[in-house]
């Protein structure tokens, strides 16, 4: 089947252009290249209808009452408009270029402060729980948002499997970067490989999960597949895609983005609308899949969460710790 890119509607129109602008100026400011990346060194270039994908349905995963009251975000618009760096920067890049990806055979590395260093097959972290499907509202940092019906399994349940020990204060999750499927990671627009991180108890909140299909349908390439991690009360950036590894560690990450921009970046991400970036606001943001002119909307505490969250932030200084 066809994944049709929505022509009409470009990236640019939809973020505000002073955030997309913006955004663009601070990896230049950095000396990276943004425009040649992915397109020039795959050979395909900006706006050329990408490969058929093939869609494969998931075979058993339990409802539940996550977000039932939302309105989806369409599947085209949230498997055409993504961040996936290692594919390119625009947000129609990682539909197009992640086409020659190749997410099986998968094994993810368990490392750090464990009882028992192992491996794990995508196949046998399905096992560790049954597959449930979660609808959550996704916030980016540039200002516009998606409702997506995820498929996954708690985060909690593969730590347990983990088994870490009692010094593992910290989750770091290492994505794949490899220059011959992942043109992006051809190009120094990030350090690579791409890295996040979690506290402890934010791995294990039972909203964290590690995602591993949409719509009920496996993880399409450009979404994160095989497996990516959803913090719903966070930014989109915290969600590694392609996880490889995954270690655990006494001492706080620095993440991939807190590297390239710490005055920007925190290590919490947390949606937080009383605290702007740097560059612009984050009191508001825009649907995807409105239209050009989607109205904004007031964007909540905790991306709406609060309850479920807030009592892990209890005395944090959440502009200090941002």
């Amino acid at each position: 089947m066809l994944i049709g890119k929505k022509t009409d509607i470009l990236s640019s129109e939809i973020t505000p252009r002073e955030v997309f602008e913006s955004r663009r100026k601070f990896i230049k400011a950095a000396g990276f290249s943004l425009i040649a990346g992915a397109s020039a060194i795959s050979g395909v270039l900006p706006g050329t209808s990408h490969a058929a994908a093939q869609r494969h349905k998931i075979a058993a995963f339990g409802k539940t009452a996550y977000g039932k009251e939302e309105a989806l975000t369409g599947y085209d618009d949230i498997t055409t408009y993504n961040n996936f760096y290692e594919f390119g920067t625009d947000k129609g890049d990682p539909a197009v270029h992640s086409r020659l990806f190749k997410p099986a055979p998968w094994t993810v590395s368990i490392e750090g402060a464990v009882k028992k260093p192992r491996q794990i097959s995508i196949e046998d972290i399905f096992k560790l729980a049954p597959l449930e499907e979660r609808i959550y509202r996704m916030r980016c940092v540039e200002g516009w948002s998606m409702v997506i019906p995820w498929v996954g399994l708690p985060l909690s349940k593969l730590i347990q499997f983990a088994e870490p020990t009692a010094s593992a204060k910290f989750v770091e999750f290492i994505s794949l970067a490899d220059p011959k499927t992942m043109p992006g990671v051809r190009v120094p627009i990030l350090k690579w490989p791409y890295i996040e991180g979690l506290r402890m108890d934010e791995a294990m909140n039972p909203l964290t999960i590690m995602a591993v299909g949409l719509y009920g349908e496996v993880l399409p390439n450009q979404n994160g597949a095989p497996m990516r991690l959803v913090v719903p009360w966070k930014y989109g950036f915290k969600g590694g895609k392609s996880i490889v590894k995954i270690r655990f560690t006494e001492k706080m990450p620095v993440t991939t983005w807190m590297h390239s921009g710490p005055s920007e970046y925190g290590f919490y991400a947390n949606v937080n609308p009383a605290v702007d970036h740097p560059r612009w606001s984050q009191a508001t943001e825009r649907r995807i899949g409105g239209g050009l002119f989607s109205p904004r909307i007031k964007t909540r505490m905790f991306n709406g969460y609060e309850n479920e969250v807030g009592q892990m932030y209890a005395g944090l200084d959440l502009r200090k710790n941002f």
